[in-house]
């Protein structure tokens, strides 16, 4: 089991801090959701004068959007929870002027209210959406790209056995979510999309990665399943899952939404 070997210890040995997934080229692949999130992102900021992402990652989606926009808005901030993400995402976004804060992704934002034109995040563990709404102007929107129900469920239970699906990511309750804290919803679409992983290593670091997909995951500790998995993907070709996404976009009234 050399080769079983090997992959574990590449696997392990990944970098996996931030949003950039360009170690998995030819070892996996995702569909990408019809949509085009950044390039929604970038046109967004060609329209506000203040611009607020929630759990940035590295920043590497905000960056690209800014240079694809062509443009800044004049006041840039970021939050994000993890050091390591925290200091690429200060790197990464110092050429546009932004602040970037190291925030709990439970805890307030550290803003006040009525501050930005445009509250964004691209896959956020959790969305605070009172304070979302709170840090909003009055006609300011908030536009995401969430992970939907049931995503690389076949990872998890790959790993961990049959296990039932979470249903708290269902992009209907974060529309009833959005709506109590006064927002209004506007778009709202969901799309299923294929995973490939074509060996171990892939699917080690990917869950190094994506922490929420077997929380707790170490190598050492899902060995047995993992050996499983190498011994499947070398009989069968590549392990095959699904991802679920869904694009949310709301508008904070002028007016209290009671009127």
């Amino acid at each position: 089991m050399a080769d079983f070997e090997a992959l574990l210890a590449e696997g392990a040995a990944a970098p996996v801090e931030g949003w950039d997934f360009s170690w998995f080229e030819g070892r996996a692949t995702e569909k990408r959701p019809p949509w085009g999130y950044a390039g929604l992102l970038a046109a967004r900021y060609r329209t506000v004068s203040s611009a607020l992402d929630v759990q940035t990652g590295g920043g590497e989606v905000v960056a690209w959007a800014l240079r694809r926009a062509g443009t800044v808005p004049g006041v840039l901030a970021a939050t994000e929870s993890w050091a390591p993400n925290v200091a690429l995402a200060r790197r990464a976004l110092a050429p546009y002027g932004a602040t970037v804060a190291q925030v709990a992704d439970e805890d307030p934002l550290p803003f006040d209210g009525g501050t930005f034109d445009l509250v964004s995040s691209r896959h956020p563990v959790v969305a605070p959406w009172p304070e979302i709404a709170r840090v909003l102007r009055p006609g300011g929107g908030y536009l995401a790209q969430h992970v939907g129900v049931g995503t690389a469920h076949e990872v998890t239970e790959a790993m961990l056995g049959p296990t039932p699906v979470n249903q708290g990511r269902l992009p209907a309750t974060a529309a009833l979510d959005a709506e109590a804290a006064g927002l209004r919803v506007r778009d709202l679409r969901e799309v299923t999309l294929r995973m490939e992983f074509h060996d171990v290593a892939a699917v080690v670091v990917y869950l190094r990665k994506v922490i929420w997909i077997v929380p707790g995951f170490t190598v050492a500790a899902y060995r047995e399943p993992l050996l499983a998995l190498h011994e499947r993907i070398q009989a069968e070709g590549p392990f095959v899952a699904y991802t679920t996404r869904y694009l949310i976009e709301c508008s904070k009234p002028h007016r209290n939404a009671s009127g």
